[in-house]
């Protein structure tokens, strides 16, 4: 065993960045988002990094985890999650309730190990790639693409402190569209839904439609629908949308649509881990799954699940939650990698001011391009980090959890989350 591959150490560090009041089923977003920085640093002196969420139960985690890690080789990731599995305390037990910090369905002890453990492994690859002079991309098999292309991400918003101001009806979605247009290139558009009533989201992708024609558009409300309405909304839109995603919640009500409507759906919902995956298949639920390595356990994971996609003749897109440039790399190596993704991958970061690397991506035409330097290609700003982890640590534990709805609840008392 190559000493220099040994892990020496784990560091982590949990941070709160600054993110807009971005609404949704769930809620709204609060003023700051806790995501966890890891570093697993080898015996050769190089730091790998990896990046995800960074809610207490996540922590505790990968407290252990970390603990457990140095004197392994970062060449076994394979052996993470029997690892994380081993070293975890019980954790969450089986929550029936959504998990607001990635709308990911039921949340279980399962998934979370499978979100920290995307952290250490991107982290390990980083390392490996910086040690060995490679990209992740070449570790993952080498990229197919040179460019991956991304989706502006548009939401009904209240006014903050940022300098885009409220979008509350068609004329504001509109506006933010011909800003991501403008600013970043970005050729499709994606809606996150399920906020207002149907008929006013409706009218915002017909406005979209009718100021980006021939775009590909994207509506998602997050399981919000019944069956009924989610109908209702495919026959009004039918000729716009790209995919409808996850317009109602689990795999039957998403199963009865998809059996009468041609409008393809999408999941980031009812398909998050590989045991969820021979039912939705199976009854034809969906035709589009988003992938998404902090769900699936890593940039491996990920590959597997576009091969088992490309098997059974199911498409292929990119989820994404609110992240930093170290998740933006991962996202961008491993989209480089997978044949079958014809989608444009969906990204929070245009709505991200603050990050801990540098410098900060520059997307042009909607694309990144895919960095051929070793590892990520991105390198840690630690006084910035340092920065957004003084503020977790003056934080009172109002925002070390996110909390959508106890955020919106903060502004309206007596709200509840509304299906239609």
């Amino acid at each position: 065993m190559d000493a220099k591959l040994i892990v020496d150490e784990v560091r982590l560090t949990p941070i709160l960045i600054s993110d807009p009041p971005l609404l949704n089923t769930q809620g709204v977003h609060q003023p700051h988002t806790p995501r966890l920085v890891v570093e697993v640093v080898t015996r050769g002196g190089v730091s790998g990094l990896g990046e995800t969420y960074g809610d207490g139960v996540y922590l505790d985690v990968a407290r252990p985890l970390a603990e457990a890690l140095p004197g392994r080789s970062v060449t076994d990731v394979n052996d993470l999650f029997a690892l994380a599995a081993k070293t975890a305390e019980t954790v969450g037990a089986e929550d029936t309730g959504v998990d607001a910090s990635g709308l990911r369905g039921v949340r279980t002890a399962d998934k979370l190990r499978l979100s920290v453990v995307s952290a250490f492994e991107t982290a390990c690859l980083d390392a490996l790639g910086r040690t060995l002079g490679l990209p992740v991309h070449a570790l993952l098999g080498g990229k197919v693409r040179d460019e991956v292309e991304y989706s502006a991400y548009l939401f009904y918003k209240w006014a903050g402190t940022d300098d885009w101001g409220a979008a509350l009806d068609p004329a504001g979605i509109v506006a933010q569209a011909r800003r991501f247009d403008r600013e970043y290139g970005f050729r499709s558009f994606k809606l996150k839904g399920g906020v207002f009533e149907p008929e006013r989201e409706i009218a915002a992708i017909r406005a979209l439609a009718d100021a980006f024609p021939g775009r590909p558009l994207r509506l998602d409300p997050n399981g919000a629908w019944s069956v009924e309405t989610s109908l209702a909304v495919a026959r009004e839109l039918k000729d716009v949308l790209e995919y409808l995603e996850d317009p109602a919640s689990g795999t039957a009500a998403m199963a009865e649509i998809a059996a009468r409507t041609d409008v393809p759906l999408a999941t980031n919902m009812c398909v998050t881990t590989f045991e969820e995956v021979p039912e939705a298949f199976a009854a034809g639920a969906v035709r589009i799954v988003l992938c998404d390595h902090h769900y699936w356990g890593g940039l491996h994971r990920t590959r597997e699940l576009a091969a088992l996609c490309r098997t059974y003749g199911v498409g292929l897109s990119m989820h994404s939650n609110t992240h930093l440039g170290i998740s933006l790399a991962a996202m961008t190596q491993v989209a480089a990698t997978l044949p079958g993704l014809h989608h444009a991958c969906d990204t929070h970061y245009p709505w991200q001011t603050e990050d801990v690397v540098t410098p900060r991506p520059v997307f042009r035409a909607g694309r990144l391009t895919v960095s051929d330097a070793p590892g990520l290609g991105v390198d840690l700003d630690r006084e910035a980090l340092a920065t957004l982890h003084e503020r977790w640590l003056a934080d009172d534990g109002t925002f070390r959890d996110r909390d959508d709805a106890a955020a919106m609840r903060r502004a309206h008392p007596n709200w509840t989350p509304t299906r239609w």
